[in-house]
């Protein structure tokens, strides 16, 4: 395994490939086991192999390479969960600060809120779950880019950069949602 590793490292050709037949299984195995959905296990595969790639150069040749990869995986896999799990939590928070707040319009407007709230809530389905989440977070529950930086363990810059993707993305499927009715 260890020639494997160093020519993966320098680049020969086929290297790769012979790394990943070795593991693909295994680690396939383990995001199954955890995602309980074929695709999303897929997903998590390419995921884990690309932060594998990622970190190939900081693997020390002195340890056992398939302890450190799996650690590696389900590192990745637990951080995955995590994030789900906020996201979902967030997202089930959204809707109840949203459902408890006071109606004091009439049926008109009331019909309007819930219309403009149901429109919202599907564009914000369309960005990716990183970005939907930062987004929620800064524009809807109004958290500091520092909170959201902590919270999500990112450095600020990636926060900053998410959110303003996020906010021109939902921009642009509003603009084009619009664009389609008139």
């Amino acid at each position: 395994m260890e020639t494997v590793i160093r020519d993966c490292r320098e680049g020969r050709p086929g290297a790769w490939e012979s790394l990943v037949d070795s593991f693909a299984k295994r680690i396939f195995s383990m995001a199954y086991r955890f995602s309980g959905n074929r695709e999303e296990a897929e997903d998590m595969t390419q995921e884990i192999f690309i932060k594998l790639w990622r970190s190939l150069p900081h693997y020390d040749s002195g340890k056992d390479f398939a302890a450190w990869f799996t650690a590696l995986a389900r590192n990745h896999l637990i951080d995955e969960y995590r994030k789900k799990k906020l996201e979902k939590s967030l997202r089930n928070e959204f809707d109840e600060r949203v459902m408890a707040q006071p109606a004091f319009y009439g049926p008109e407007e009331e019909f309007a809120r819930l219309e403009a709230r149901e429109r919202l809530v599907n564009e914000l389905a369309g960005l990716s779950s990183d970005m939907r989440t930062v987004v929620i977070m800064r524009d809807i529950e109004g958290h500091s880019y520092e909170e959201i930086s902590e919270t999500l363990q990112l450095p600020i810059g990636t926060v900053k950069s998410r959110v303003n993707r996020g906010r021109l993305r939902l921009a642009e499927l509003v603009r084009r949602k619009k664009g389609g009715r008139e």
